[in-house]
């Protein structure tokens, strides 16, 4: 079977010099090569929906693509299309930038200017590579084959606001719908999911932290599937232990299930770790979840401004969930928005305790009762982000809130929490 080549290049002279060459190696098939990184994404993107068999087995990335630089290009290649493998082509041969290109993502590195020898070479082993990623796929029974599965994360404000049990309630909301639904638990130290659940497990995802290629097989192995359906990826029982996940082993957990399911769930808790910086960073949605207290809001404000500072996220991208809300509070939704500079969820979560103590205090949380006010909250807000089936599209744009901000009283706020 001939190997499918798709080239990514910006500069006319090397497409020529590129293609020219591809359409010489044995068994090639040179597709109509990409001019830029939009384009790149969007062919695969078109191509997947049809089948992951449509895919090609390599994409050869020259450094000079654009307008995304090819490094952040790898990234995004090597994390929607796990099964395709990437060859960056580049004039920088050290070291470091071959550390870089791995890290990102990229199966092999070819020098400039171009070779036969080295060329062929090169594009034969990661066809192989991936060929066997693709039997391994095939076999997995349950695989997702979309362009990549929905990735949200949930972080706290500050420890005890309800990113856990947010957390937990999309994923059984994603899942019931019909989603094949993964939810993980990044809050390293502290991480409570399997408690919440009454879960008893062996595994966690520290015991994919030292690999460096997820398969199918490995990623079942580490996963508890509970008996709702949702693939757990739990927090390790020693938490000193959550230091052995690194920002790089992060990515590659959160890719490897972005591949695998249509919806991925991330509880970063509310400690920033590197582990956590990098599921933010590659999430599609990054929930902050806070309460309408003058402390918590604070936390939100203090945690936006860093991610944007570290660019792990712009304000702008981040979506702020109010849980116990009232209408009587003196802080509502759109205050904060205002004070955070983030977009907020026109779903609010009400305050109501009694109706979750019985179900927290037994670790069956996933039990609550569909009637709840509070159940029914969060698997709207779950409709609101578009991961329950059929509601894509349907849900509130995040920003958006039906309410004020109490006038006076509002201002007078606004000044005690910094804004």
């Amino acid at each position: 079977m001939p190997t499918r080549i798709l080239p990514a290049v910006g500069d006319a002279d090397a497409i020529r010099s590129l293609t020219t060459l591809l359409s010489q190696l044995p068994d090639a098939e040179p597709v109509a090569p990409v001019v830029d990184s939009t384009q790149l994404i969007d062919t695969l993107g078109r191509l997947a929906a049809e089948s992951i068999d449509e895919l090609p087995e390599v994409v050869v990335v020259h450094e000079r693509i654009g307008p995304v630089p090819a490094l952040e290009l790898i990234r995004e290649v090597a994390l929607r299309f796990p099964s395709v493998g990437v060859i960056l082509v580049t004039s920088d041969v050290s070291p470091g930038l071959f550390q870089a290109a791995m890290d990102y993502g990229a199966r092999g590195l070819i020098s400039l200017p171009l070779g036969y020898e080295e060329l062929a070479n090169r594009v034969h082993a990661v066809a192989q590579w991936s060929i066997g990623v693709r039997r391994h796929l095939g076999a997995g029974g349950d695989v997702f084959t979309g362009v990549g599965g929905t990735v949200v994360t949930v972080s706290g404000a500050k420890g005890g606001v309800g990113a856990t049990l947010t957390s937990i309630q999309l994923a059984l909301a994603a899942q019931a719908s019909g989603r094949n639904a993964a939810l993980v638990d990044m809050d390293l130290q502290t991480g409570d999911i399997a408690a919440y659940l009454d879960v008893q497990f062996r595994r966690s995802v520290v015991d994919l932290a030292t690999i460096t290629d997820i398969s199918p097989r490995v990623l079942a192995d580490a996963v508890f599937r509970h008996d709702t359906g949702v693939a757990l990826l739990l927090a390790p029982g020693e938490g000193e232990r959550g230091e052995e996940v690194t920002d790089r082993a992060a990515r590659q957990i959160v890719g490897a299930l972005r591949s695998r399911y249509e919806v991925v769930v991330v509880d970063c808790g509310a400690q920033l770790s590197g582990a956590g910086a990098a599921a933010v960073e590659m999430a599609d949605t990054a929930l902050l979840v806070t309460t309408p207290d003058v402390v918590a809001v604070r936390g939100a404000k203090r945690t936006v401004r860093m991610w944007d500072r570290l660019q792990i996220r712009k304000a702008e991208e981040t979506t702020v969930v109010v849980n116990r809300h009232t209408r009587g509070t003196e802080i509502q939704p759109s205050l904060i928005q205002k004070i955070t500079g983030t977009g907020i969820a026109a779903t609010v979560i009400p305050a109501n305790f009694k109706e979750l103590q019985g179900a927290v205090d037994a670790g069956r949380v996933h039990e609550l009762d569909s009637k709840g006010t509070v159940k029914q909250a969060l698997w709207g807000l779950a409709g609101e982000l578009g991961l329950i089936k059929g509601a894509e599209g349907a849900g509130h744009r995040a920003g958006r809130f039906r309410g004020g901000d109490r006038g006076a009283i509002g201002f007078r706020r606004r000044r005690e929490i910094g804004g």
